[in-house]
């Protein structure tokens, strides 16, 4: 896919953001990224791309920083994406993010109305690339029973007693853990509690829970509204640290106090390199007047110079920004993940790792395969 270089923001020098950036330096494009600590700039630079110090807090100093720029890519807190959207807007930059959170979504959705530039909100991983693939296992069937999505991003070698390590963003976690989750059932969107649903599930005979947790389905339950009975987004953990949390946030209430909360994750579970990613994506529905189910599981290890979660949602972001750029996504207004076909994604170059890195790329070129003979 041939693409015109773009001057490319991206906010943030955090866990992710320095790979996305890193990633769109190596496609050609001109990339700043930008941090309001000069030490997490200066941890960050690799010579790829440059650097500069913004606040993206400070709306004024971002209207200038944005003015001069094509597209701009939050990798920040999720409540810091409202202000970086609305400034986007006006400075007519095209604005992608990695949040999760529903209500910043929604807000996107709604500055969007009739603006000239595209709004992609909720690249990555969960959600991201799960509502790619939610929306391509939909569409194997005549008529749509059931779809279950499940993602975790999880230490390979769990030692603390939550059986987790935090892989990105601890603000972001706690988030999804608290906030009402959005599922289909029977053909009607409904909200269920976060950290409720839990059933137990086995994987390549490694043994997970998964629970309800916010913001994974995207806005799959308004494309699917009508087409699928049932549908839901959970998060796999080891078993077990779904009561924890139940404890922490409930019990002692400290959901009603998210600094404690943050400070006990940041020391009980900090940052490790040595993750794994699983994605399971499993459909039930009728082909040709007979009820067939299909399944998709891939697994993504960590390495020495980037975790998995980094790979997975840097690439899931980076394959949007590729597809834009390439005329296969809507080029104005708001964007939804599930814009973008399956077969177009891991066509892209970030796209293609999350097939050629998984241990599970088998299963993902079938599917690649099985929509392009499709169409």
């Amino acid at each position: 896919m041939t693409i015109e270089r773009k001057r490319i923001a991206v906010l943030g020098a955090g866990q992710i953001g320095a790979i996305i950036a890193g990633m769109l330096a190596q496609q050609g494009h001109h990339v700043t990224l930008a941090d309001a600590s000069p030490a997490q700039l200066a941890q960050a630079a690799d010579g790829r791309f440059a650097t500069d110090v913004v606040d993206a807090a400070d709306l004024e100093r971002l209207r200038v920083f944005l003015t001069a720029r094509d597209i701009v890519v939050s990798a920040c807190p999720y409540f810091l994406n409202k202000g970086i959207a609305r400034i986007a807007v006006e400075t007519g930059t095209h604005y992608f993010d990695l949040t999760e959170d529903v209500e910043t979504t929604a807000y996107i959705k709604q500055i969007g109305a009739g603006t000239d530039v595209a709004l992609v909100p909720q690249c990555g991983l969960a959600p991201g690339f799960i509502c790619i693939l939610g929306a391509d296992m939909a569409a194997r069937f005549d008529s749509v029973k059931t779809i279950k999505m499940r993602v975790g991003a999880l230490p390979l070698y769990p030692t603390n007693a939550l059986r987790y390590n935090v892989t990105w963003s601890v603000d972001g976690l706690i988030n999804e853990y608290c906030n009402p989750c959005e599922i289909v059932f029977d053909g009607k969107p409904i909200l269920v509690p976060a950290l409720e649903g839990l059933e137990s599930v086995m994987i390549d005979g490694v043994a997970y829970e998964a629970f309800n947790t916010s913001g994974g389905l995207g806005t799959l339950t308004e494309t699917l509204a009508g087409k699928v009975r049932d549908m839901s987004y959970k998060t796999l953990r080891y078993p077990g640290h779904a009561e924890i949390m139940k404890l922490l946030l409930r019990g002692l209430e400290l959901a009603d106090d998210k600094e404690t909360m943050r400070r006990i994750l940041s020391h009980a579970a900090p940052f490790t390199r040595k993750d794994v990613v699983v994605v399971f994506v499993t459909g039930i529905g009728e082909k040709a007047g007979r009820l067939e189910e299909d399944s998709m599981v891939l697994r993504y290890d960590g390495t020495p110079t980037m975790s998995a979660i980094q790979l997975t949602t840097a690439a899931g972001c980076v394959a949007m920004v590729e597809l834009f750029l390439g005329g296969k996504l809507p080029q104005q207004g708001f964007v939804r993940q599930e814009d973008a076909s399956l077969t177009d994604f891991l066509a892209t170059r970030a796209g293609s790792r999350l097939t050629s890195e998984s241990r599970g790329a088998d299963a993902a070129r079938s599917a690649y395969q099985d929509t392009r003979n499709a169409a």
